[in-house]
């Protein structure tokens, strides 16, 4: 007999009942609580990212300028070229199904790849891989692509119908115009636009703009939507720099820097020149040097053809990276060596400011100086008899100056070599510079005995950089004022307002005004009549150091040349410090350094716009006027050239002038040789003789002989044997009648600094 659920089962079944819905439901809505309250932005962030494209827009890098805001470093606008791999599959081909889709798929993928490939020179395979990845959507193919690569691609994609699935935007590409101009200290970006090396990478934060972004809505299929579904926002350029560096003196420095670099096969030469009052870097080159859009692209032949004889594919690549390393290092900041006798210039202020000698001190030479249980030698054995302080530091006499170092004392000498800032960082804005180091690059002010004293009073036993040298010689010429040295100026925003200026900073006064007026002077004599005559420039006054000395440790037995000097000397401007690494042959300063010196400070200052004064030798030195002979007789015209101080060349069988060369009115050198034609011929032509080693009335003679016109440089006029060393046309050169040959001469004697050359 069945029985009937009772009234309270039924309550109890509704009531379980109930409290499963309940449960039910309430976990579906604590779920949804969830989904909405705490993991809402999560699923939006997505379903967003599933829904749109988001693409970056590189932004122009700020502009690097010359102080003359001539574009150093710029971006140009350029094109990056991509694909989307979902939409490679066209209407066409999701209609087919199976085999016949995948094949014809597999066609318009290859389609893509070739054509972008041959375009583009990007390997085909790595294109296709790119291809096939359907779900991922934007494929970069190439960045910085120019104008004529971006128009064949927009063809290619127009022949072909593949505008769905290759697209073009907007990229910018980094580059130099002056190739190798200030190389070590601009240097450069990689690939993915940050600085490298250089200003590039030492204002990276600055110079990098802000990226813009396109944001496109992405369909079902996670293709592309239409442009209505798109919107863009702009990338904003860089912070642009104004730097000290001057085009036109940097040039110039980059010139002859590279000439001594290859007459004196040595390791390196560099040189800076530097504005004494402010502590501007108008112009600081390392030889040999790069070019900034082939950074990676060794430009040393000679070092290229000792890696392509290595065989070992590691010891290869190493001796790359080291070869790469080696020519984007700035040297004159990171480097240091001996300054030999240039210090002198030091020792001499400090024992002026201090009163231990005055210019009317004396010191006889006799060849070497005992010093504890070492003799060092002067340069000329034979010593050089008693002479004044001023003649001590023309003729770089080493007794002399160790017997100076002496009266100063160990505890003086130092506090000036530290305030000079030889145990400091100069704090130039630039990345790598050396760091001094006590027992290291100089002696501890706890091992600084008598040898050390007498050591260093002449430049040796210790290292500085070529910053820190030429900042404390430009401190001499500034009235005692140590400089904060800087090379950028001012930076600018995207619309050219300056948003920050760099202000000249004073470190510290080191020697009085009149301490340092005096050591001018007396550098001055050094290139009048001492070992720096080499230096000399008709018409401006120079005052200059020369310096060679010997490396220590691991260096032992290589040598450096070099030679500091400021000009104009009696209101000095500016500072130059000239450095040759491991010469080989002649390793003197006077001989190598001090000629660069003078051709810079000829050029700077012709371009700087200071009036030459010439002495009564060196007037002979001034351009004329070429006088007016067309349409003269011959013999009329060749009295009026004698009368002038010029001598003559005929050509043709004519009695009247109807051509000259140089024209009327034109500046030509003294004594120079005008050419007289005497029928309309075109003008006739001469292989330029080698005019280098011979005296300078020798080389006029020849010049005469040959119908050219000679312009002297360099040293001509102080000492006894001055020959020239260098013309500005090649032997052999085929040039007009008339032509100018600018021939530098220089002495070979009295120029000695050092017991090493």
């Amino acid at each position: 007999m069945a029985l009937k659920p009772s009234k309270m089962m039924y309550k109890r079944a509704l009531g379980v009942l109930a409290v499963l819905v309940i449960l039910g439901f309430g976990t579906g809505l604590v779920r949804l609580a969830k989904l909405q309250l705490i993991d809402g932005e999560m699923y939006r962030a997505k379903a967003e990212a599933q829904q749109l494209g988001d693409s970056s827009i590189q932004a122009l890098r700020g502009t690097i300028y010359d102080r003359n805001m001539r574009p150093l470093a710029q971006s140009a606008t350029a094109w990056k070229v991509f694909i989307d791999p979902s939409n490679i599959k066209n209407e066409k081909i999701a209609k087919m199904s199976g085999d016949e889709a995948q094949a014809a798929l597999q066609v318009r993928r290859e389609l893509v790849a070739d054509g972008l490939s041959k375009i583009l020179g990007v390997d085909k395979e790595e294109i296709l891989k790119k291809a096939e990845k359907e779900k991922s959507g934007y494929q970069k193919i190439k960045s910085e692509v120019d104008l004529e690569e971006k128009q064949q691609v927009s063809e290619f994609i127009a022949d072909n119908k593949l505008y769905d699935c290759i697209g073009i935007e907007p990229d910018t590409k980094r580059y130099y115009p002056f190739k190798t101009l200030a190389s070590t200290i601009i240097g450069f970006t990689g690939t993915d636009d940050m600085g490298v090396e250089g200003l590039e990478h030492k204002y990276d934060d600055d110079l990098t703009g802000i990226p813009g972004r396109i944001i496109s809505a992405k369909n079902g299929a996670m293709g592309s939507m239409p442009i209505e579904y798109t919107a863009s926002y702009e990338a904003q350029q860089g912070t642009s720099l104004v730097l000290t560096i001057d085009e036109t003196i940097q040039s110039l420095l980059e010139k002859e820097l590279s000439k001594v670099y290859a007459s004196s096969q040595a390791n390196a030469a560099y040189g800076l020149v530097m504005d004494v009052k402010t502590g501007a870097i108008l112009a600081m080159s390392n030889q040999p040097d790069y070019d900034l859009n082939e950074p990676y692209t060794i430009q040393d032949a000679d070092v290229l053809a000792k890696i392509d004889k290595i065989t070992d594919p590691a010891e290869k690549n190493q001796a790359v990276s080291t070869a790469r390393q080696a020519q984007w290092r700035n040297r004159t900041i990171s480097d240091t060596y001996e300054p030999g006798s240039v210090f002198k210039v030091i020792t001499l202020a400090s024992a002026l400011e201090e009163g231990v000698v005055t210019e009317s001190t004396r010191y006889t030479c006799v060849g070497g100086i005992q010093v504890a249980d070492n003799y060092i030698k002067c340069h000329k054995h034979a010593g050089h008899g008693t002479q004044t302080l001023q003649q001590g530091l023309m003729n770089s006499c080493n007794p002399f100056f160790i017997t100076v170092g002496q009266k100063l004392g160990a505890e003086k000498f130092f506090n000036y070599f530290e305030a000079f800032g030889f145990t400091e960082p100069t704090g130039i804005d630039l990345s790598g510079e050396a760091v001094p180091k006590a027992g290291a690059t100089y002696h501890s002010r706890e091992n600084f005995g008598i040898s050390q004293l007498s050591s260093c009073s002449f430049g040796q036993t210790f290292q500085v950089s070529p910053i820190q040298m030429i900042t404390a010689i430009a401190a001499i010429a500034n009235g005692g004022k140590l400089m904060r040295p800087y090379v950028v100026a001012k930076k600018l925003d995207g619309d050219g307002n300056v948003i920050e200026e760099t202000q000249p900073y004073v470190r510290r006064q080191v020697v009085s005004e009149q301490t340092a007026r005096k050591v001018v002077d007396m550098m001055e004599a050094v290139v009048s009549d001492g070992t720096g005559r080499n230096a000399n420039v008709a018409g401006y006054h120079v005052a200059g150091k020369t310096g060679t000395s010997q490396k220590i440790g691991a260096g032992n037995g290589k040598y450096i040349a070099s030679f500091a000097c400021v000009a104009p000397g009696d209101d000095p401007e500016i500072a130059i410090l000239i450095t040759v690494d491991e010469p080989v042959g002649q390793v003197n300063g006077g001989q190598l350094a001090a000629p660069v010196a003078a051709a810079l400070v000829e050029g700077i200052m012709n371009y700087l716009g200071v009036e030459p004064e010439y002495s009564e030798k060196e007037s002979r030195l001034i351009e004329i006027a070429a006088p007016s002979l067309v349409n003269s007789t011959v013999s009329a015209a060749q009295a009026v050239a004698k009368a002038n101080g010029f001598s003559v060349k005929v050509v043709g069988d004519g009695d009247h002038v109807v051509k000259q060369v140089p024209a009327y009115g034109q500046l030509m050198p003294q004594k120079g040789v005008i050419i007289l034609y005497t029928d309309s011929r075109a003008e006739e032509t001469v292989q330029v003789p080698d005019l280098t080693g011979m005296r300078l009335s020798a080389v006029q003679k020849i010049a005469n002989e040959y119908g050219l016109n000679l312009k002297i440089a360099g040293n001509a006029f102080t000492g006894a044997d001055i020959l020239s060393y260098s013309q500005d046309i090649e032997k052999d050169t085929v040039v007009k009648y008339g032509t100018v040959v600018t021939v530098s001469f220089k002495s070979y004697s009295g120029v000695s600094d050092s017991i090493y050359g």
